[in-house]
């Protein structure tokens, strides 16, 4: 879509709700793995569209825009930190699929927030927050939300693990302890679906917005609470367990204290597993999002590449159920080998991102964030093409799926650790946990 086009199709929008004239064009926001945001100003205020990049793209979904805003406006008639929805996308605005909303003050850009004076009384502000959305019981939520049920999640997870290839041993041996250590189902709270770093609106050291509720469900609220603490949403402070906050221990307690309820280690657990296997598959599934044409942002490919962040995570979670003569075993990774004659294809990668490097000046706004991705990318194959991690076998991740392999066979873990770290140390190196893996796996500072 053309900057015309979007900007004649917000006047409109905003013509019908009465918000006034366009005051500024609208500029697009950075981040956003799925859904575009942009910021534009009407009358006196500033408001941001958050849109689909097609309607194919919400093909699948459990439910659509309409939907999720009423939700937001439901969370937020309860007390929640939630953006005010201002106007429902319609088909003669031309737009696609989304809606609006009032802009709020602050940031969502974890490098700001992780540096904030409170990271105490803002992860408080968040579990505040957090148990005002799990007080939310169907009757207070539009239709269309739907209930998990947990056997049939974990069995939808394998089909979509089958369906990528069904060829990554880590991911499999995921899903086997998943299939085994199921929970019963408790009695089931709103979920957020995405509550974590990134998501997480703040002006200086205060919650100013909960974002993105395209995923909320009822489920157990242990989800909720152990999405937020995957050493992912950490960011740099892989050091603060909580949203990059702090402890869990006292993410935790500060919940308790607002929902009036007690957390289970074990679910907590389970759930912080169900949620690492969930992400692998959903940076997967990014490649086929771009492989179908519904979106063909580079994001896309490169967010597929970030598989190896999860599978390292989900290794050193699944360990602790290992014998302890195994886990005792040390890996040694790879080195690069010596390149002679003609460019191979990392040295091609190379020699473009370093280009790239010399135009750096000449992006500003998304183009800039998208020069970056595309580097990422470039540095991505080099690394690649240099360590050619072998991270694929389908004979193995059959043999965990069926319960032939496990983590108690001898030599297994071993294996597994050094396909993952170089894994990702091709993919993302400067990915936080993967120096502490390391540091554990081989002993290398």
């Amino acid at each position: 879509m053309s900057a015309d086009e979007l900007s004649a199709g917000l006047a409109r929008v905003c013509a019908r709700v009465g918000l006034g004239a366009l005051s500024s064009e609208p500029q697009r926001l950075t981040g956003g793995a799925v859904m575009e945001s942009w910021r534009f100003g009407a009358g006196s205020s500033d408001y941001v569209l958050r849109r689909a990049p097609s309607l194919a793209f919400m093909d699948g979904r459990p439910y659509g825009h309409a939907v999720e805003a009423a939700l937001i406006e439901a969370a937020r008639a309860k007390g929640v930190t939630a953006p005010e929805v201002v106007a429902v996308l319609e088909e003669a605005d031309g737009l696609g699929s989304g809606f609006v909303m009032r802009a709020l003050p602050g940031t969502a850009d974890p490098k700001v927030i992780l540096q904030c004076d409170d990271p105490t009384g803002l992860l408080r502000d968040a579990a505040r927050d957090l148990a005002r959305i799990h007080r939310l019981r169907p009757g207070d939520v539009p239709e269309g939300v739907p209930v998990m049920d947990y056997r049939a999640a974990i069995a939808d997870l394998k089909e979509q693990f089958m369906e990528a290839g069904g060829d990554r041993p880590i991911i499999a041996l995921g899903l086997k302890w998943l299939e085994d250590n199921c929970p019963a189902e408790v009695e089931t709270v709103l979920n957020h679906g995405d509550y974590r770093m990134g998501n997480l609106l703040v002006e200086g050291s205060r919650l100013t917005g909960v974002l993105d509720w395209e995923i909320a469900h009822f489920g157990d609220r242990h989800e909720d609470l152990a999405f937020g603490c995957m050493a992912v949403w950490r960011f740099a402070r892989h050091d603060r367990p909580a949203l990059g906050l702090g402890s869990i221990e006292d993410y935790i307690i500060a919940y308790e204290a607002e929902a009036g309820v007690t957390i289970d280690p074990a679910r907590f657990r389970f759930w912080t597993i169900y949620r690492t296997v969930w992400w692998a598959l959903g940076c997967l599934k990014m490649a086929a999002q771009w492989r179908s044409g519904a979106d063909r942002m580079l994001e896309r490919v490169v967010i597929s590449r970030r598989t190896s962040e999860q599978e390292l995570d989900l290794l050193l979670l699944l360990e602790e159920d290992a014998p302890e003569e195994e886990r005792a075993l040390t890996v040694c990774t790879k080195t690069p080998g010596e390149d002679r004659g003609e460019a191979c294809n990392g040295e091609l990668a190379a020699a473009v991102s370093e280009w790239l490097e010399t135009i750096k000046p000449l992006m500003e706004g998304h183009n800039r964030f998208q020069w970056a991705v595309a580097r990422n990318a470039l540095g991505m194959i080099a690394r690649d093409d240099a360590i050619m991690p072998e991270s694929l076998d389908r004979a193995l991740a059959e043999d965990f799926l069926e319960g032939r392999a496990s983590l108690t066979t001898s030599g297994v873990l071993a294996g597994l650790r050094e396909a993952a770290l170089d894994k990702l140390s091709a993919d993302v190196p400067r990915y936080p946990a993967l120096s502490a893996a390391r540091k554990k796996w081989t002993g290398e500072e």
